[in-house]
């Protein structure tokens, strides 16, 4: 798969609302689509105001009102209830830069068939329900353009100001405010209030598709820390400067790129993952000892005591790169969180529903982050895997079967028929 074509959805091989969600699926991997079949449609862009205004538009013809608000996350509301909260599903349709096309976007698919199926069918028979239902679009889950990541959802969850978001610059010095007016996608007010949320996710590892797993339950999250780190030099001339003169804040960047790997080979069985995904020359001239490089670097793991010391080592290893390189470093953001459990009432209505329905299910933690890993911190929430070929994922190769991805949106209609319903209430 890592070297050929990702297959095309098939809808001839499904029959009445399957078939519709493979359509749209495909009409939603047209935007922003990339020559080696992924997408690339960044928070606030062109490609994304598209997708946005085209989702509402799917969501009106079904009878929903269509709303943002003031952080740009999209709502498409179902009154059931009037004055009752809301039972929230959904994900992101936001991409990084040449992404795969599942990431997120299948989750809000998945969410609006969810919602339009259980719609239709309460409809139908005249069903009084306790709560509302919501499909949610969160805004700029994948903080590729706009730092840091979730951060629609952080709003949501009182975890970020909406001051704070609006104010924040992409490379270009374009504002979160400036690109939400630009897409039509700039609202008022905080969403509606939430009783309980969902969402469904490819894994983007290996585990579920060699174990043979169609369905994982989300029973927690890996703990995280990330920093943005600026390494600080002085600028000289690559021929003419002496080696003993230089300050090169490249040479020391590029040592604690190699510093970060270390850390994660020191800890066996995979138990700490690190990564430097993006660093930033200055002034990236080919004569020029590089001054300032900026990097953002982050620490993962599933146990915290592990996470603690592999942040000592890192902060260790700063100090001595200081010196080999006579460069400052410093920290100038971070965005960290603790390893939290989805409430064991979800993860075990989950599994009842998976099992009624026939399909391998079992536990698994997801070690990257996702609204939804907000969102459980306010309100009690399920979150589900479906597999991801090859583990693949954040690339143009990024591939989920249709079966697979089927099977995802009829246990995430149970599930959310089930919290709308109010199976989670207390007794």
């Amino acid at each position: 798969m890592s070297n050929g074509a990702v297959p095309e959805p098939d809808p001839t091989k499904f029959t009445g609302g399957d078939a519709v969600f493979l359509q749209d699926f495909a009409v939603l991997s047209a935007f922003g689509a990339t020559p080696g079949g992924g997408v690339e449609r960044q928070a606030g862009s062109p490609a994304d105001g598209e997708q946005r205004a085209w989702l509402a538009g799917i969501l009106r013809r079904k009878g929903f009102d269509v709303s943002f608000d003031q952080v740009g996350n999209q709502f498409g509301l179902l009154e059931l209830n009037p004055g009752a909260p809301y039972v929230l599903v959904g994900s992101h349709l936001d991409s990084q830069p040449t992404a795969g096309r599942y990431d997120g976007a299948y989750g809000v698919l998945a969410a609006a068939h969810a919602a339009f199926r259980l719609a239709e069918e309460w409809r139908a028979v005249g069903t009084i329900l306790p709560y509302n239902l919501a499909v949610v679009n969160w805004f700029n889950e994948e903080g590729a353009r706009f730092k840091p990541s979730m951060m629609g959802s952080s709003v949501y969850t009182g975890k970020m100001t909406p001051e704070q978001v609006l104010a924040i610059t992409d490379p270009a010095g374009i504002t979160v405010r400036e690109a939400l007016e630009a897409t039509a996608a700039l609202g008022q007010g905080a969403g509606p209030k939430a009783a309980y949320a969902a969402e469904i996710h490819i894994q983007q590892g290996r585990s579920m598709e060699r174990d043979g797993i169609t369905i994982g339950v989300v029973d927690s999250n890996w703990a995280a820390n990330k920093y943005q780190f600026e390494v600080r030099g002085e600028q000289a001339h690559t021929g003419s400067t002496v080696i003993a003169d230089r300050r090169d804040a490249l040479l020391g960047a590029s040592m604690l790129v190699v510093a970060a790997r270390e850390i994660a080979d020191h800890f066996p069985d995979g138990a700490v993952h690190t990564s430097v995904g993006q660093l930033d020359v200055y002034p990236n001239s080919p004569v020029v000892v590089p001054s300032l490089v900026t990097l953002l670097l982050d620490l993962r793991s599933a146990d915290e005591k592990l996470l603690k010391e592999a942040d000592r080592m890192l902060h260790d290893r700063i100090d001595q790169i200081q010196q080999a390189a006579r460069v400052e470093i410093r920290k100038t953001g971070s965005h960290c969180w603790p390893v939290t459990p989805y409430q064991p009432e979800g993860v075990a209505l989950a599994e009842k529903i998976v099992a009624n329905r026939g399909l391998t299910y079992t536990r698994v933690k997801t070690l990257a982050g996702h609204d939804s890993t907000n969102l459980k911190d306010l309100v009690p929430t399920v979150m589900l895997f479906v597999p991801s070929v090859e583990g693949i994922s954040h690339n143009e190769h990024e591939y989920t079967t249709d079966e697979d991805i089927l099977s995802g949106l009829h246990v995430l209609t149970d599930v959310v028929r089930s919290l709308c319903l109010g199976e989670l209430d207390p007794r």
